[in-house]
């Protein structure tokens, strides 16, 4: 079942509590989304085959995790790559 924010004139499905929980999640799947587009340029590959492209997709996916754990080890918010490394 897919979930998704309610809107005006739909029924409430979920009790606020519930509704808040899947907000957070959403905002952070389209946060990770969002960072996958614009630091790995996900969006443009070209790849001529399916090992090339699986390949290519699973380094870009091992470096944003990287990236995550070692915002988690410094006690840095998870997504915030901007300052991570320093020059």
């Amino acid at each position: 079942m897919l979930l998704t924010p309610t809107r005006k004139n739909m029924k409430q499905q979920l009790t606020p509590d519930q509704s808040r929980t899947l907000s957070r999640c959403r905002q952070m799947v389209e946060t990770a989304i969002s960072h996958l587009c614009h630091w790995f340029e996900i969006e443009r590959v070209w790849a001529r085959d399916l090992w090339h492209l699986t390949s290519h997709l699973g380094r870009k996916l091992l470096a944003h995790t990287v990236m995550v754990f070692l915002n988690l080890t410094h006690e840095r918010p998870p997504l915030q790559f901007v300052g991570l490394i320093r020059d």
